[in-house]
């Protein structure tokens, strides 16, 4: 069946009566999932009281083991998605623990939480530049892009995100250094949008936005404040909360998936999904305080404008 829609995907046109090709994508913060090396290390230099890669909190209670890393590879195989954006992963040879058959792309700056994404081995893609502006001069995370079928009929331009911590719920404009932050980085990613959007490109935007939308919805959270034009969709905002598992204190979403509207780029009706942990493998296992939420997305037309 996978095999199939890898066919479907870069077939250069759609015969009359064809079923749209289909596109599995989901976003999955995996919490600080470094090397046992990198947690070792961590763990020894905060005994001697030095600066490490990673809080001390998490270098003594948050590090994987094998198992930890073997359960989580088995829920990135039950996900099954043709691209997953990740955050939070120390580097490649981390990411290939979870992600067996695929390839990727991070962001160029050495970070221990850093971002990217994994693309099935199959799909052709082009890792594209940080977008330095959602980085707000050094003082948060850039996003990363991808070009998935760079100049072919399916071309489908994707920006991940990390945006700041600490304003989930508070409003944007309050005196919190963190809600200043995100309240900056937000707009750059419909600045984002909206230049992919003028260039006829097909795009989405995913990952862990570290905001619950307000009533007003994700438009009005990330439209520049220059351009009303911005049209999207986010899949996740009229689909009832899900949990990752019982007893999680997250009571909405805050990792979002944002599809712009029109260049022959739509949803499946009903696809939003979202994989939940086993309650047992919550208690036996170090999983993430997320887990995937995706979309399947459908090819209904040949894009405007192919990649330079």
């Amino acid at each position: 069946m996978r095999g199939a829609l890898l066919l479907l995907l870069f077939l250069p046109a759609m015969a009359p009566g064809e079923n749209p090709p289909r596109l599995r994508i989901a976003t999955w913060n995996l919490e600080w999932l470094v090397s046992p090396a990198t947690a070792h290390a961590a763990r020894l230099g905060c005994r001697e009281g030095k600066r490490t890669s990673l809080p001390c909190d998490v270098a003594f209670t948050g590090a994987r083991s094998s198992p930890d890393f073997a359960r989580l590879a088995a829920y990135a195989r039950d996900l099954d998605a043709d691209v997953v954006a990740f955050q939070e992963v120390e580097d490649v040879d981390t990411a290939a623990r979870i992600f067996a058959g695929y390839r990727f792309c991070l962001s160029g700056r050495r970070l221990t939480q850093n971002l990217g994404f994994a693309v099935r081995k199959g799909i052709a893609f082009r890792c594209g530049p940080d977008l330095e502006s959602l980085a707000v001069s050094g003082t948060a995370r850039p996003g990363v892009t991808m070009v998935l079928d760079p100049g072919g009929p399916r071309e489908l331009y994707l920006l991940t995100v990390h945006l700041k911590s600490g304003c989930a719920d508070a409003p944007l404009d309050s005196s919190r250094p963190a809600c200043s932050l995100l309240a900056s980085q937000l707009p750059r990613v419909g600045a984002w949008m909206n230049q992919e959007s003028r260039a006829g490109h097909r795009h989405v935007v995913l990952g862990d936005f570290n905001r619950a939308w307000e009533s007003a919805g994700p438009t009005a959270a990330i439209a520049p404040t220059d351009d009303a034009t911005l049209q999207l969709d986010d899949p996740g905002d009229s689909a009832g909360f899900r949990s990752c598992y019982s007893g999680q204190g997250f009571t909405r979403y805050i990792d979002h998936l944002l599809v712009g509207r029109g260049a022959g780029l739509g949803i499946v009706p009903g696809s939003f999904f979202r994989v939940r942990f086993e309650p047992a493998d919550v208690r036996r296992y170090r999983l993430s305080d997320h887990c995937p939420t995706g979309v399947v997305l459908q090819f209904t037309a040949r894009s405007s404008r192919a990649a330079p």
